[in-house]
């Protein structure tokens, strides 16, 4: 099993930039990937996510690429007609109000489209850098999830032992449940009939009850979905959603062990096997 959630983290230094990748997973019904880079590495998203959706088949998995540079070569350009167009509103402005003020040749070059500056950036150089970084990091967050996923695996695998082992009480009482409805049965035959009773009559009042109240059938259908369950758990690769199903099916028939009996034994095994699918199912919510 894999847990969905986990953590990683991964950075690089050279000469003149420093380049990190950090990497959070979270809880999600289906994979979502999202990339927060620097607008100038938008070209690399498509890999980003390509190499994440590579390791992971569900959860909401978040991506932060970062670079800090020292010394990159910085071009600045200015655009006269905007200085221009700004002067005059604003020469005309003061004119209108009767205000001396003027504009300053340092707010001019603040105001919007006056003055521009861009670094010179070598993609190239930075996708060198990040290829391997993001490996690393994807391979730590792996291991991570893998990690989380071997715990989580061991409680959901305790709380299917509850589960099993409540599942072998109700087992155990299905005959003296049975029974009960038999002897029931006859006692009312009696009081009806005054002592005598019609065997025929009996068996067939018998057989519509035990449709009606015996447990068996659920009983084996839960055991066959328990061993379906750990089939599953040890042989799937990304399980989750399929172990979710037999939990909803589970579920369905350990309610209709609760509905059908009337035994305090069976009462109390079912209580204590809800407590336990429930624990399963709130621990799957982490699992791929």
């Amino acid at each position: 099993m894999i847990s969905m959630t986990g953590y990683a983290f991964g950075e690089k230094t050279e000469a003149d930039m420093t380049v990190s990748v950090e990497i959070k997973g979270y809880n999600s019904r289906f994979l979502e990937v999202s990339v927060n880079a620097p607008p100038w590495l938008s070209a690399l998203e498509p890999e980003i996510r390509a190499a994440v959706a590579g390791c992971c088949g569900r959860g909401r998995v978040d991506v932060s690429v970062r670079v800090k540079e020292t010394g990159a070569p910085l071009t600045v350009t200015v655009n006269p007609a905007a200085a221009a167009a700004y002067m005059k509103a604003v020469t005309e402005l003061t004119a209108a109000l009767g205000l001396a003020d003027k504009l300053s040749i340092s707010k001019l070059l603040s105001l919007d489209g006056v003055m521009e500056a861009e670094r010179e950036r070598d993609a190239t150089r930075f996708r060198q850098v990040l290829e391997p970084l993001l490996g690393d990091a994807l391979a730590a967050f792996s291991a991570e999830r893998a990690r989380e996923g071997r715990h989580t695996a061991a409680d959901i695998l305790a709380s299917l032992g509850r589960l099993e082992a409540a599942l072998g009480l109700v087992k155990k009482n299905v005959p003296a449940l049975e029974a009960a409805l038999r002897e029931n049965i006859v006692a009312r035959f009696r009081e009806l009939s005054a002592g005598r009773i019609d065997e025929s009559r009996v068996l067939g009042e018998t057989a519509v009850l035990l449709v009606k109240h015996t447990v068996a059938e659920e009983v084996s259908r839960l055991g066959a979905h328990l061993g379906e369950f750990r089939r599953e758990a040890a042989a799937g690769e990304r399980p989750g959603k399929k172990l979710d199903f037999l939990c909803q099916e589970m579920a369905r028939e350990i309610n209709t062990i609760g509905s059908k009996s009337a035994m305090l034994e069976v009462s109390r095994a079912v209580v204590e096997m809800k407590e336990a699918l429930e624990n399963v199912r709130e621990q799957l919510r982490n699992i791929e």
